[in-house]
């Protein structure tokens, strides 16, 4: 792997991630609150964090529900229809393997973790990279990819895909879904996390393989690898940091330097490289932000004062007139007229991918 797909240190968090959290019960603020993460997170679309931010969002998941392996159940209720247009498609791909291999591509879009297929004495090894983690990946994680490619598996071939083993690096469950799910004896306390398939059950066909329905789903897909395939600026990533920490003020440029692995000079130098300035990189985040929030008309001008960091809703205001020339509730009133916005959303869909 090039050093450019590891430039930058971003896991995506789909909408859809937060309507299978609350269809379990557990309320995305009192979430995003026990993983001290922004609680604007929601409202921000395709979120972004950091490694060590998606690790602490998965553990706090796993400590507010006692549900038997929770990763496991929110993917065996999520509806594959639901799912954002990259991963439908690896359901209508040619066989398990093609799927495997699809799904592998997006997960290259959508966080900092490597899917590994490898062949070991006639079978099919899956194991995970995280290319910026510094400490074990949560169980909530683990369980959430490998319930994912079973039921890729299963819902893609249309019969029960039983896998050859599965390895848990983890102590043994104190109950018995995880043997029922993957309808094997799960191993417990093993060096590795891993998925482990027979080579036959890759070259499976799936029923509804439709070549025509993957180039509909997937036209933005090679476009946004390639950007992938460019070293991405230091600046993008801190435009990236900054959107994930406006709702806790102003951001200090040691906290998000910190956050990237720079000191605050080599910071403040890689930046001022790049033509531009710590502050302009804030108005940009905040500019990003807004734009988004203000096209949801359930999301009160006060309200994304506040998510944008300001003290108050008049300093706001008066920070976007200086930005576009018009009032917050302008903007949103051409922007409705020019879009024939419908009040659903941000963007007028809901997606249910937690990939």
């Amino acid at each position: 792997m090039s050093v450019a797909h590891t430039a930058i240190d971003r896991c995506r968090i789909p909408a859809g991630y937060w309507q299978a959290v609350a269809g379990i019960g557990i309320r995305p603020a009192e979430l995003l609150h026990r993983a001290g993460l922004p609680l604007n997170l929601p409202l921000a679309g395709d979120g972004c964090l950091t490694t060590a931010q998606y690790f602490a969002l998965m553990s706090a998941l796993g400590d507010l529900t006692d549900l038997p392996a929770v990763g496991v159940q929110l993917v065996e209720r999520s509806d594959t229809s639901a799912h954002a247009p990259s991963t439908v498609a690896a359901f209508y791909a040619r066989d398990l393997r093609d799927g495997l291999a699809r799904l592998a591509r997006f997960k290259r879009l959508c966080s900092a973790e490597r899917l590994i297929l490898t062949e070991e004495q006639g079978r099919c090894v899956i194991t995970m990279e995280w290319l910026h983690a510094v400490e074990p990946e949560p169980a909530v994680s683990v369980d959430i990819t490998f319930s994912t490619l079973i039921e890729l598996a299963r819902r893609g071939t249309r019969r029960r895909v039983t896998p050859w083993a599965v390895e848990l690096s983890r102590p043994k469950a104190p109950h018995d879904y995880y043997d029922r799910y993957f309808g094997t004896r799960v191993r417990f306390d093993c060096p590795r996390n891993a998925l482990i398939l027979d080579l036959a059950d890759l070259d499976c066909a799936f029923p509804g393989h439709n070549a025509a329905m993957i180039a509909l789903m997937t036209p933005e897909l090679a476009t946004e690898l390639q950007k992938l395939d460019r070293a991405i600026s230091v600046s993008e990533q801190v435009v990236a940091t900054l959107k994930t920490s406006l709702p806790s003020g102003r951001p200090d440029i040691a906290i998000v330097a910190r956050q990237l692995g720079f000191s605050e000079r080599t910071l403040q130098r890689r930046i001022t490289e790049e033509g531009t300035s710590f502050k302009e990189l804030l108005v940009e985040a905040r500019q990003e932000t807004c734009h988004r929030l203000l096209a949801d008309i359930a999301v009160q001008i006060d309200e994304i004062a506040y998510l944008l960091g300001y003290q108050d809703t008049r300093s706001f205001c008066r920070a976007f007139k200086g930005w576009e020339g018009v009032t917050p509730a302008t903007w949103r009133h051409r922007h409705r007229a020019a879009t024939g916005a419908n009040g659903g959303g941000a963007d007028g869909r809901v997606a249910a991918d937690i990939v």
